[in-house]
């Protein structure tokens, strides 16, 4: 049987290119190519073929790396102006997911302790792997508090993928589960399709199913009977951005389940690391959903499943408000209320 130990890393630095996971493949496929430009990065993160929140932050990491290491001036001003031009083509990539904009920033910064250019470029390829090692770090810190909210025997429903591929390993939403897998217990989950383009019924499905996990798949639309109808002892998603008063922006779909999950008494967590707590924005009212192409809902694969000039309505998000979020579960800890005095105070610690 497969453990996690073998499930492919969504992520691979060499030194020289960033090898990605093909998760548009998945779960017929598992392919890799060689990412060795910016664009090569930024394209694979438009694309999907690397996607979940933190595995974004990580890659547009080492893509912010591929684009300096180009650069030709021997003027650090003049590095650093072009540097900066280049984050901002990585960060304009998926606009709602705010670990992208927090990893490139993160290494804008600390390339602004170097003397030289070429300190610049080693420091932001250091800082770039030391993300990648910690992040793994963080997604067990991450399963660990979400573990004392469930209990052996338990049923989770997640949604859409937030799981190791999603990351560099473990996950956030599916940590607990894995980590429940490692220690013995007996743990199952439902995973939604996550339509438009499957994540659930790709990714988290084939994830789950390669750890051993038991997994049950069904339509996004079948929510309501499954929460009224079958045991289900909590449900865990990630999210792309967490506002300063908990509001959460995750996959298009996450905001029904939060009210469904509601209606039936049924917790409701988002587990998340704290690069994805935005406190520049206080309310998800805020936050800019990214629009996505027509064709992802007109079409399954290269099958046209519309009319043809159909008028389409794509968000890649939802915005979950707060007062139906049970708890956010991060590597820090576990917060149900007062988000923003405990968002500060973990920032400062």
């Amino acid at each position: 049987m497969t453990t996690l130990q073998q499930i492919p890393e969504s992520l691979q630095w060499n030194g020289e290119s960033l090898k990605i996971l093909d998760q548009t493949k998945l779960p017929t496929e598992i392919y890799y190519f060689d990412a060795t430009t910016l664009l090569d990065v930024r394209e694979a993160i438009v694309k999907l073929q690397v996607r979940g929140a933190p595995a974004i932050g990580l890659a547009a990491a080492y893509g912010l790396y591929l684009g300096v290491r180009e650069l030709e001036t021997e003027k650090i001003d003049e590095f650093h102006q072009q540097a900066r031009v280049l984050a901002n083509e990585l960060i304009s990539a998926r606009p709602t997911a705010v670990n992208l904009a927090w990893a490139v920033e993160r290494l804008i910064e600390s390339s602004k302790e170097a003397v030289t250019v070429s300190e610049a470029k080693l420091i932001i390829m250091e800082e770039a792997i030391k993300l990648h090692l910690a992040d793994e770090a963080t997604c067990k810190e991450i399963g660990e508090n979400a573990l004392t909210l469930l209990h052996d025997g338990a049923a989770i429903l997640t949604h859409c993928n937030a799981g190791s591929i999603a990351t560099s390993r473990y996950g956030t939403a599916l940590a607990p589960l894995h980590l429940a897998k490692e220690i013995g217990w007996e743990i199952s989950a439902y995973a939604t399709e996550t339509r438009p383009v499957f994540q659930g019924a790709r990714l988290t499905s084939w994830e789950l199913k390669q750890s051993g996990i038991p997994v049950t798949l069904l339509t996004d639309n079948m929510v309501g009977y499954l929460l009224q109808n079958k045991k289900v002892d909590a449900v865990i998603v990630g999210a792309d951005r967490i506002t300063a008063n908990g509001d959460t922006a995750n996959k298009i779909g996450t905001l029904q389940l939060a009210i469904l999950a509601n209606f039936y008494q049924i917790p409701f967590y988002v587990a998340a690391p704290l690069s994805t707590i935005d406190l520049s924005i206080e309310s998800g009212n805020e936050i800019i959903i990214e629009q996505r192409d027509r064709t992802e809902v007109t079409h399954i694969g290269n099958v046209q499943i519309a009319p043809e000039g159909i008028n389409v309505l794509n968000p890649a998000f939802d915005v979950t408000p707060n007062e139906l979020i049970t708890a956010i579960i991060t590597e820090k800890g576990i917060v149900s209320s007062d988000y923003k005095e405990t968002f500060k105070s973990w920032e400062q610690e």
